[in-house]
């Protein structure tokens, strides 16, 4: 029996229990779309992490004052202020070879007043360099330098979530004047938008200015005191040299001993973005395990079906090897089947996977990640198991005694 033949007998006989076909090809149909739209929504998942995680910027090392142990207690990051501008401007002078730019950073909350529109927002003070070390673009205006930081200028930049919020769609935002804790200040550039952080903060919803302004004017003190420090190294290869650097330099500065504890701390970015992404892979595998099973369940289903049609057709066979049929005719046939039902289901299947990609991406604004690779080893994971599953249903029809399987009722 050649092999077309041999397939319209196999849809011929499915056809006829049209039910019992659907059922045993559900199993299939389930375990395909599941692993489709599991490994998409986790491929989906470490995009998304990525992306968050790469919005921060690129090569960046975080440097926050505290972590100062006195008589058996320990503080945190922020509780003393051990950093300030001279350590930022060491490590910017010293480091040249590993660091390619810093940025210090001192925050507060102000309330943000334009016109009969007002917003509570966050304030950081910072230098120009903060947006090279974000890697941070300007969609409109341009960005305050070392000129007005050294003259505390009254200049801002706005985040996108701040603009929209005091200006309405299309006015001029670049130029107008704004209130920051009641203090006048100029609009010169609006930020691009970066969304939410990997923790689902807005980072848009910010407002820039000079440190000294900050300082100064919105915070009122004449200290130097630094709340942290933006650091970024000059490629990925470098971020754990100038950790260590940095480290190095740091406690150099403040007076303490390689074996002490040092009274700040170091995050690594880098190390951030692996947890999180060995996190969502973890995640990813866990689901895909779970769809699997459901393909072995599916399997099973349709080796039942394939035992109880042979023994329904034990008469049909011993008709067919009385004609002339062989061993093997019998077993290609009944194999034929069983790959058909779990290939038919596996294009169901798959077309439902990719369904519910799409509309989980549409529905909650989650991306995915159809993988062709992956599409394509499913629907031959889904063929392999109709062999596994019919294969010994066939073999037992093969092995049929032509006269037995004639008189079987």
């Amino acid at each position: 029996m050649n092999v077309l033949a041999s397939l319209r007998t196999a849809l011929r006989a499915l056809r006829k229990n049209k039910l019992r076909s659907l059922l045993a090809m559900l199993g299939i149909v389930i375990a395909v779309g599941a692993v489709v739209a599991t490994v998409s929504i986790g491929q989906g998942a470490q995009a998304k992490v990525a992306a968050q995680m790469e919005s921060l910027g690129s090569n960046l090392l975080m440097v926050l004052p505290g972590s100062v142990a006195m008589h058996g207690v320990a503080t945190g990051s922020g509780a003393t202020q051990t950093l300030n501008r001279d350590d930022a401007a060491a490590i910017e002078k010293e480091l040249t070879n590993s660091v390619a730019a810093v940025a210090p950073i001192n925050r507060t909350g102000a309330q943000i007043v334009y016109g009969d529109q007002n917003w509570f927002t966050q304030v950081q003070g910072t230098t120009a360099a903060y947006l090279q070390v974000r890697g941070w673009p300007l969609a409109q205006g341009e960005a305050f330098g070392r000129e007005e930081d050294a003259a505390a200028a009254k200049v801002c930049i706005l985040g996108k979530t701040v603009a929209d919020k005091l200006f309405v769609p299309g006015a001029p935002v670049v130029g107008e004047q704004i209130r920051v804790k009641h203090v006048p200040c100029k609009v010169i550039g609006v930020l691009a938008s970066k969304g939410q952080s990997s923790w689902g903060q807005d980072q848009d919803d910010v407002v820039l200015v000079p440190w000294s302004m900050a300082v100064r004017r919105l915070i009122g003190t004449q200290s130097d005191a630094v709340g942290q420090l933006m650091i970024s190294a000059r490629s990925p290869q470098m971020v754990d040299d100038a950790e260590r650097e940095i480290t190095a330099l740091l406690k150099q500065r403040h007076h303490l001993s390689e074996q002490a504890d040092p009274d700040f701390q170091i995050r690594n970015l880098a190390e951030m973005q692996d947890a999180a992404k060995q996190n969502t892979q973890t995640i990813a595998v866990l689901l895909g395990s779970v769809a699997l099973i459901s393909l072995v369940v599916g399997a099973i289903g349709i080796a039942n079906v394939m035992l109880v049609s042979v023994t329904e057709r034990t008469r049909e066979i011993g008709i067919r090897m009385a004609v002339g049929a062989r061993g093997r005719d019998v077993l290609f046939q009944f194999l034929t089947e069983a790959v058909v039902l779990a290939s038919v289901g596996g294009v169901i299947g798959l077309l439902i996977g990719i369904v519910t990609s799409k509309w989980m991406a549409i529905k909650f604004e989650w991306p995915t990640l159809l993988s062709p690779p992956v599409m394509l080893g499913t629907m031959l994971l889904a063929g392999f198991a109709g062999i596994v599953a019919g294969f010994y249903p066939a073999l037992r029809a093969s092995r049929l005694d032509p006269i037995d399987a004639l008189r079987f009722e």
